[in-house]
Formats: C-alpha cells, sequence, structure tokens
C-alpha cells in the first residue's frame, strides 16, 4: 500500500471545496436572510431592554436619593420642632413653677400673718384674763386687808387702778 496514492486529509478535492463552498454560502444566504435579522432584532430587544432597564434604576436611584433628601429635611425639621417644644415646655414650666412659688409665698405669708393676728389677739385675750383674774385677786386680798366690801363696781376699779399703778411703779 503505497500512501502517496490515498487522498490526503489536509488536501481536500477541487470538487469537495466547491461544494462545501456552495454549502457554506447556501448556508450563510439563508443565514443572512432569514437568521441574522432575527437574531439582530433579538439583540437589539435585548439592548433595548438593557438600556431601558438601567435607565429606569437610574430613575429609582434618583428617586431614592432624592427621598432620602426629603427625609432627611423632615428628619431635620422634626428636629427643629422638637427642640422648639421641648424649649416652650421649659420656658412653660418654669413659668408654673414660678407662678406657684408666688403662690406659695403669698400663701405662706397670708397664713403667718393671721397666725400672728390669731395670737396677738389671743395674747390680749389672755393680758385682759390675767388683769381680770388679778384685779379679782386683788380686790379680794384688798377686802381681806382692809376689811372693808367695796360695794360699787365703780369703787373697785378705781381701787384696781390704783393698785396696778402702784405694782407698776415698783417694777
Amino acid at each position: 500500500m503505497d500512501l502517496s496514492s490515498l487522498p490526503s486529509i489536509l488536501t481536500p478535492d477541487l470538487g469537495l471545496l466547491f461544494w462545501m463552498l456552495l454549502a457554506f454560502l447556501v448556508v450563510f444566504f439563508v443565514l443572512a436572510k432569514f437568521g441574522f435579522p432575527a437574531i439582530t432584532v433579538m439583540v437589539e430587544k435585548r439592548k433595548n431592554y438593557i438600556d431601558e432597564s438601567l435607565k429606569k434604576a437610574h430613575e429609582a436611584s434618583l428617586k431614592l436619593e432624592n427621598i432620602k433628601q426629603e427625609s432627611e429635611a423632615i428628619l431635620q425639621e422634626a428636629r427643629e420642632k422638637q427642640a422648639t417644644i421641648l424649649k416652650e415646655a421649659a420656658s412653660t414650666r418654669d413659668a408654673i413653677v414660678e407662678k406657684a412659688q408666688d403662690k406659695a409665698r403669698e400663701e405662706s405669708a397670708r397664713i403667718i400673718s393671721e397666725a400672728k393676728a390669731e395670737i396677738e389677739a389671743h395674747k390680749q385675750a389672755a393680758i385682759s384674763d390675767i388683769r381680770k383674774q388679778v384685779a379679782i385677786l386683788s380686790v379680794e386680798v384688798s377686802e381681806k386687808i382692809l376689811r372693808k366690801n367695796l360695794d360699787t363696781d365703780k369703787a373697785q376699779m378705781d381701787y384696781i387702778d390704783l393698785m396696778l399703778n402702784e405694782v407698776n411703779l415698783n417694777k
């Protein structure tokens, strides 16, 4: 067997090349006529879908950023309002406390003055009662000393005043 007589695998026949080229051109023509446009349309649709998705994602990202900024602005405004409300509440609390303290001072001053007036009234009543008791005792002692009965109230009072004056002078 001679190897040179066998057709070479690496170098095909001219007829085989012709039919292969013809088959390639037919397949290429069919693909160019029907396949490539369909593939191109599909790729274009896919590209448009991807571009639109990217555009929507970008818009969503912008909207999200706007929402974040708006929420930050709303939070800042809420914080400012909270601070204002807290300041107002503190000033109101201070005013109420001040008013209550003033009212308590006034009430305590009123109670103290009433107590002083009541004490003074009791003191005067006690002094008056003591004077009466002293006067009665003085009259009784005087009667016993003088062995004389002072019949009239006028006489008794004159004698009491005289004795009190003497007692005051001795002090």
